[in-house]
C-alpha cells in the first residue's frame, strides 16, 4: 500500500474541494444572514489540512495499483463528509455532529435524505451548500480531480474505476481517462447549464432555478423547501424537472454519442436505455391508473403529472417529491420505493442496481429456461449484438445477491436500533442504500430523518456510502486478502 500516495493525493483533492465553499461564502457574505464565519473557517480548515498533506508528502512515490485506487475512493468519501459537514455544523444549522455528517454524506452521495426541517429559514449559503454538495457528489469528485489534476494521470484509471457506477468499469468514452473525466464533465456542466437557464425562463427566481438544477441533473434531491418541488404550483416546472432528472438518469456515453454526431439513433439503438425508457412509462401509467380508480385526484392530467414525477424521482433516485407517496392508496408506497432499486442507468449519476444489471438477469434467467428444454445447446447472452462474457454474467450475480444481503441485514439493525419499526426500517434502509433519500413510515416526503436515534443515522450514513460506491468497493476492504502483500 503506497500510504505517502494516498495521502499526497488526498490533500490535493481536499484542497480541490475546498474551493467547493467559496461560492457558498459569497452568497453568505451577499446575504449576510450569519453563514460567513462558519464558510471563511470551513474553507481555511479544509484548505489548510489539505496543504499540510500536501506539502508533508509531495515527496512520495506517486503510482497506485488497483488497492490503492479503492481505498483512496472509499477513505476520500469520508473525509469528503467530514469537511462538508463543517459549515453545517459550525453555523448551527444542525443539531449536532452526527446530524452534519449524515447531512453530509447524504449530499455528497446524491442521496437527498434529511434530517432538517424548516430549510427555507436557513441561511441562503447553507441552502446552497446542500445543492453545491449533491452536484459534486453526481459526477464525483474524484471524477473532477482527474479532469483537471494532470498528476493523478499516473494511476488515473484505478481511481476512475473504483469510482465511476455501473456493472462494466472499463468502458472509457476516450483513449485517456482524464480526457473521458473531461468530456464527462463537460457533458454533465453543460445539462446543468441548459436546466438553470429552462428552470428560470419557466418561472423561478436565479437562487431556486440553480438550486434545483443541481439537484435534478445530479439526481440529488436536496431542495431549499421543506415541501421539495411542490413548494411550486407550476405544471411547467415539474415537467422542467421531469426531464432533467430523466436526462441525469440516462447513461452519460450516449450524451456523449450524441453530441458527436451519433443523433437519436445512439439512445433508441442501445438495449439499456429502451428498457429505461419503457420502465419509466409502464411505472408512470401503472400509477396514474392507481390514482384514477381511487380518485386520488379531480383530473387526468394532474394524476398522470403526479405520477410520472414521483415514478421518475424515485425511479431516478433523485428523491424529489411534489406529494407524499407514503400516503397513497393501496400497494402504490411500496411499489415506487422499490423502483429506485433498478430504475437507474449504468454511467449515470444515480444509485440503485441499474437497469443493465436487471437486464443481465432477465436474460439469464431465460436462457436457464431454455436450457431445461435444450440441455446441450449452446446460448451466449447478447448485449448490443455481441455475447456477453461469463464473468459479467457472475459478477452480476454476484453483486445482487450481495445487494440483497446487505439490504436485508441493515434492515434487521435498523429494526433493532428503532425499536422494531418495520415500515420505517425498509423504508429508511431502502431509500438510503439505494440512495434515493425519502422512504416509508417515519422518513416519507411528508417527514425528514430527524426521528432516526444517532445510532441509526450512523447506519443509514454507512448505507449512503455503501450505495454510492455500488458495495464492492467498500467491501473489498473488509477482506483480509486486501491488505496482504
Amino acid at each position: 500500500m503506497h500510504w505517502g500516495a494516498i495521502g499526497y493525493l488526498a490533500g490535493l483533492l481536499l484542497m480541490v474541494f475546498s474551493t467547493a465553499m467559496l461560492p457558498p461564502l459569497a452568497i453568505a457574505w451577499y446575504y449576510g444572514d450569519g453563514a460567513l464565519v462558519a464558510f471563511v473557517d470551513s474553507y481555511l480548515l479544509t484548505l489548510g489540512t489539505g496543504f499540510v498533506l500536501w506539502v508533508t508528502l509531495r515527496g512520495a512515490p506517486r503510482d497506485l495499483n488497483h488497492r490503492d485506487g479503492f481505498l483512496l475512493v472509499t477513505l476520500f468519501w469520508v473525509v469528503l463528509a467530514l469537511f462538508g459537514a463543517l459549515p453545517l455544523l459550525l453555523s448551527g444549522a444542525t443539531p449536532g455532529f452526527t446530524s452534519a455528517f449524515f447531512e453530509s454524506m447524504s449530499g455528497l452521495t446524491t442521496t437527498g435524505s434529511t434530517v432538517l426541517s424548516g430549510i427555507e429559514d436557513l441561511p441562503h449559503g447553507i441552502r446552497f451548500w446542500r445543492q453545491e454538495m449533491q452536484w459534486l457528489g453526481g459526477m464525483g469528485i474524484i471524477i473532477l480531480a482527474l479532469a483537471i489534476l494532470p498528476i493523478l494521470q499516473v494511476g488515473g484509471m484505478q481511481l476512475y474505476k473504483a469510482e465511476v457506477p455501473g456493472p462494466v468499469k472499463d468502458q472509457k468514452l476516450t483513449p485517456r481517462v482524464n480526457e473521458t473525466a473531461k468530456a464527462l464533465w463537460l457533458i454533465y456542466i453543460g445539462l446543468t447549464v441548459v436546466a438553470v437557464l429552462a428552470l428560470w425562463a419557466a418561472g423561478m427566481g436565479p437562487f431556486d432555478a440553480v438550486a434545483h438544477a443541481f439537484s435534478s441533473v445530479a439526481t440529488g434531491g436536496f431542495s431549499p423547501y421543506d415541501d421539495s418541488v411542490g413548494h411550486f404550483s407550476s405544471p411547467l416546472i415539474h415537467y422542467l424537472i421531469v426531464l432533467f432528472m430523466f436526462l441525469g438518469g440516462a447513461n452519460f456515453a450516449l450524451h456523449f454519442a450524441f453530441l458527436h454526431g451519433g443523433g437519436l439513433r445512439g439512445y433508441l439503438g442501445d438495449p439499456e436505455f429502451r428498457a429505461y425508457l419503457a420502465l419509466h412509462v409502464v411505472a408512470a401509467l401503472l400509477v396514474t391508473g392507481f390514482l384514477m380508480a381511487y380518485q386520488a385526484y379531480p383530473s387526468l392530467e394532474e394524476s398522470f403529472r403526479s405520477a410520472l414525477f414521483q415514478t421518475v424521482s424515485i425511479g431516478t433516485t433523485t428523491g424529489f417529491a411534489t406529494a407524499d407517496y407514503a400516503a397513497w392508496p393501496s400497494l402504490l408506497p411500496f411499489f415506487i420505493l422499490m423502483i429506485g432499486f433498478f430504475m437507474g442507468s449504468a454511467g449515470s449519476t444515480t444509485g440503485g442496481i441499474k437497469v443493465m444489471r436487471f437486464l443481465l438477469l432477465w436474460k439469464q434467467g431465460i436462457r436457464q429456461a431454455y436450457l431445461l428444454i435444450h440441455p446441450h445447446a449452446i446460448a451466449p447472452i447478447k448485449m448490443r449484438e455481441r455475447a456477453v462474457p461469463e464473468g459479467v454474467i457472475q459478477a452480476v450475480w454476484g453483486f445482487f445477491a450481495v445487494y440483497v444481503t446487505t439490504f436485508i441485514l441493515l434492515t434487521l439493525v435498523m429494526m433493532a436500533l428503532e425499536g422494531g419499526k418495520f415500515e420505517t426500517s425498509v423504508g429508511a434502509v431502502g431509500a438510503t442504500l439505494t440512495c434515493v433519500g425519502p422512504g416509508l413510515g417515519e422518513v416519507g416526503p411528508a417527514n425528514n430523518f430527524a426521528s432516526i436515534s444517532t445510532p441509526g443515522q450512523w447506519v443509514l450514513s454507512l448505507a449512503m456510502l455503501m450505495g454510492r460506491l455500488e458495495l464492492f468497493t467498500f467491501f473489498v476492504l473488509l477482506m483480509p486478502a486486501f491488505w496482504r502483500k
